[in-house]
């Protein structure tokens, strides 16, 4: 393992030295973090906004009605296929796009309604929008003036 020198009259640069090698140690192959670790495919944003949960995920060259989304219980399952793309080739010089099979599960909060949920695929990047249930919406109390 290599050393790290730390300078005490700089602390921004250690950070950033630290930053460095924690980046390092995660994308190392020995080091896994399962279906979530590094690398999984297809990478994915979830953010919660007043409305519920949103999952944003980059699928480029897909066709839509191949891409499969389901959700059961607490669970939001992402699966599709990309096909080979076929050429001529004698060799690569360099091979980085996957292809094959690929299915993503992603775990959620109670308060979502799966029913309501919605999907759009636009340039190659998904978004899903689950709503929050009717009872975990935050609402507005009117204050009424004693009498």
């Amino acid at each position: 393992m290599a050393l790290i020198r730390f300078d005490a009259f700089d602390p921004l640069s250690n950070l950033l030295a630290l930053q460095q090698e924690l980046e390092r140690f995660i994308r190392n192959p020995a080091f896994n973090l399962g279906p979530s670790g590094y690398g999984a495919y297809p990478p994915i944003n979830i953010f919660e906004d007043r409305e519920g949960t949103v999952i944003i995920s980059e699928i480029p060259g897909l066709d839509p009605s191949k891409l499969e989304i389901s959700g059961a219980g607490r669970t939001v399952t992402i699966h599709g296929e990309r096909k080979r793309e076929e050429v001529n080739a004698t060799g690569y010089h360099r091979r980085e796009r996957p292809f094959g099979e690929f299915s993503r599960s992603i775990q959620l909060p109670n308060d979502l309604d799966m029913a309501q949920a919605t999907a759009k695929y636009e340039n190659g990047v998904l978004t899903l929008k689950i709503p929050k249930v009717e009872a975990a919406r935050p609402r507005q109390i009117t204050v009424n003036a004693a009498s």
